[in-house]
């Protein structure tokens, strides 16, 4: 699935040398350019803005403290290797607070595919947030992974320790679900007769 990711940004090679060399100025350069990206991550995963920054101060102390192991391998990019630091500290959190405990293990659901995009009204991200505080934890979050941020079912899978299978059945419903109550929400009305004046005038 086609996705740029809102981590997708380029590190010069000389300020993550300087970062790896202990410089705290590097280090501060690196914090503000992925803030924004991991607190919004870890935002729509946790659903609470507290977590949230709890998550942003994990994740950055464990860059901070592993950013000399970070090599670059085969290419791969600085922000991949954060943003899977920046998830693992959002999911531990939900498993430590037991949040993925009550939801529903959908093995079964190989024929629901629905992995078209969110709708427009995601746009809007006040009313994004609120609707997807209303899933399920585990939904919503294999949900923003696969959509957001262009995680296959496979790699949910193993990030979440279940099936290729669970993943596409918590795709497929939550995106349903997710569609229903952006459709209802009191953005898709205004939006609607938004609409209705662009189409009369």
């Amino acid at each position: 699935m086609p996705t740029t990711s809102s981590f997708a940004i380029d590190v010069p090679d000389s300020l993550l040398a300087r970062a790896r060399a202990g410089e705290r100025a590097a280090f501060e350069q690196l914090y503000r350019r992925f803030e924004r990206p991991v607190f919004t991550l870890a935002l729509r995963i946790c659903g609470d803005r507290e977590e949230a920054a709890e998550v942003l101060q994990d994740t950055m102390l464990k860059v901070l403290g592993r950013i000399a192991e970070f090599r670059g391998d085969n290419g791969s990019p600085f922000w991949g290797w954060l943003r899977q630091v920046a998830v693992n500290q959002a999911l531990m959190r939900l498993r430590q607070q037991r949040r993925f405990a009550h939801d529903v293990a959908l093995e079964d659901d190989d024929w629901l595919q629905d992995d078209g995009p969110l709708p427009a009204a995601a746009a809007d991200a006040a009313q994004l947030q609120r609707a997807l505080a209303a899933l399920p934890a585990l939904t919503r979050s294999v949900l923003w992974l696969y959509h957001a941020e262009g995680y296959t079912h496979e790699e949910i899978a193993a990030l979440m320790q279940r099936t290729a299978s669970f993943s596409k059945s918590q795709v497929a419903r939550g995106s349903r679900r997710l569609r229903q109550l952006l459709e209802t929400g009191p953005s898709a009305e205004a939006g609607r007769e938004t609409l209705q004046e662009t189409r009369h005038a």
